[in-house]
């Protein structure tokens, strides 16, 4: 183990970490370029062969970047995304960006560093970076954006630079150590482990801007709000959200299992699809007005009207049925299609109803601290269900995939075991241990 690992993982001094060397090699979850054609000729794109865990080379640090040694990350979809090298090789963003000229171009590899979230120890500061120090505990916001483009002042998801980190770059976070601009950190909740605060920032940011932010549906106390797929990792920080901001979260689920994991987070209105025969992706109009009348018919019993909003991840089999359900001068907010990308819905109901459909994307660094901040106040709980070392992130994420899995899925990267990292031991009593893992007793089984 080399000098700097070995000084992370005791706990050392700001002076010791500064005084140790930087590795030239780190070991990373990461896919090769020599790989992507592996899946073309095969039906289940297992992610399990494609994700390699092994040494890469370190790269150098910008002026405006940090060096972070990473406790934890986490599996987002978008890495399942990578690993299919669907719906285009992830290989070509990094071109992309590598193009732009300067320091991007270290990201133009013939391997790829995923992983979009992450908290750990800043062990590196470049020479422009002015407040965050070594020593500091940080978690990642997966928002990578230009501070020199005129948008990203307005919002930093505006920027036409914007990427996703460890989607859209290199150097990603699931990994012993990853290299992110000083714009993506925010301190780490004292109070989490590094597993719990690395389940954070991309999903919970995300359902934030979604559901909060003013580039959102702007919620407001008494909105009803349907949320698809709600014990996934977007939903269950949706559900959370709505009910703590005075909202009523309608969750649907795909099981009895996951109905009653959904009601410990606090969401009273669940509704299970299956039982309801809610199809999938081929639905045709018919299919789908049916559908969404016997769905509209259980949430205004059970809720007292139609929703509001409704908060739409999932994509092509559920889309039609959002625009459809949503009340009259209601929201439709989008912020991915894990079912495929390609919608279809009546635009009848849409324009003639005075619908919205708003399209969101991450979150920027004042809607994650804004967001950071419920977590530190102890007003939203992680979403982790479970958690997986870095050499079995092949694991994680086919969990994922195959959607066997319940909010976050955890992986531990430096840290040696799961429970590591509070530094606020009095606030974590205080919110209580049941109350900051609803998700953690999951008996889901591990899609084999």
């Amino acid at each position: 183990m080399d000098p700097l690992t070995q000084a992370v993982l005791a706990g050392a001094s700001p002076e010791v970490l500064a005084a140790a060397p930087v590795p030239d090699r780190y070991v990373a979850a990461h896919l090769r370029v020599e790989d992507v054609e592996m899946f073309a000729s095969t039906e289940d794109k297992d992610v399990r062969r494609s994700l390699r865990v092994g040494e890469v080379p370190m790269p150098e640090l910008a002026p405006d970047e940090v060096l972070v040694a990473v406790m934890a990350s986490s599996i987002n979809y978008n890495t399942v995304w990578s690993a299919m090298f669907e719906p285009l090789p992830s290989f070509s963003f990094l071109r992309r960006f590598g193009a732009t000229g300067g320091f991007a171009r270290r990201h133009d590899q013939p391997y790829q560093v995923v992983g979009s979230d992450g908290a750990g120890v800043v062990v590196r500061v470049g020479v422009g970076v002015r407040h965050w120090q070594i020593g500091d505990h940080v978690v990642v916001s997966p928002a990578c954006v230009d501070d020199q483009e005129p948008a990203t002042h307005g919002d930093g998801m505006m920027g036409t630079e914007q990427r996703a980190w460890g989607f859209e770059t290199n150097f990603g976070g699931l990994a012993h150590y990853t290299v992110v601009r000083a714009t993506q950190l925010l301190p780490k909740p004292a109070h989490l482990t590094w597993e719990e605060a690395a389940s954070v920032t991309l999903c919970a940011g995300t359902a934030y801007r979604m559901l909060v932010s003013r580039q959102g549906a702007a919620m407001k106390q008494g909105d009803i709000v349907l949320v698809w797929g709600a014990t996934g990792g977007l939903g269950a920080y949706a559900v959370q959200m709505v009910r703590n901001g005075g909202g009523i979260p309608v969750g649907v689920v795909s099981s009895p299992e996951k109905a009653e994991l959904l009601r410990r987070l606090g969401c009273d209105i669940v509704v299970d699809r299956e039982e309801l025969g809610l199809g999938g992706a081929g639905n045709g109009p018919e299919e789908t007005i049916a559908a969404g009348k016997r769905l509209g018919r259980i949430i205004r019993e059970r809720a007292g009207g139609d929703p509001h909003i409704v908060f739409d991840y999932v994509g092509r089999a559920t889309f039609g049925l959002s625009v459809f359900l949503v009340r009259r001068g209601g929201i439709v907010v989008t912020c991915g299609s894990s079912t495929g990308y390609q919608h279809q819905y009546d635009n009848r109901y849409l324009w003639m109803n005075l619908k919205r459909v708003i399209g969101s994307h991450v979150a920027n660094l004042q809607e994650n601290a804004e967001c950071i901040r419920l977590f530190d106040l102890g007003h939203l709980s992680p979403a982790l269900s479970r958690c997986y070392p870095l050499a079995e992130v092949g694991e994680a994420a086919r969990l994922v995939q195959t959607n066997a899995h319940i909010g976050k899925v955890g992986v531990l990267c430096l840290a040696p075991e799961p429970g590591l990292g509070v530094t606020d031991r009095a606030a974590r009593e205080r919110i209580g241990e049941q109350r900051l893992n609803p998700l953690r007793q999951s008996t889901l089984s591990v899609a084999s």
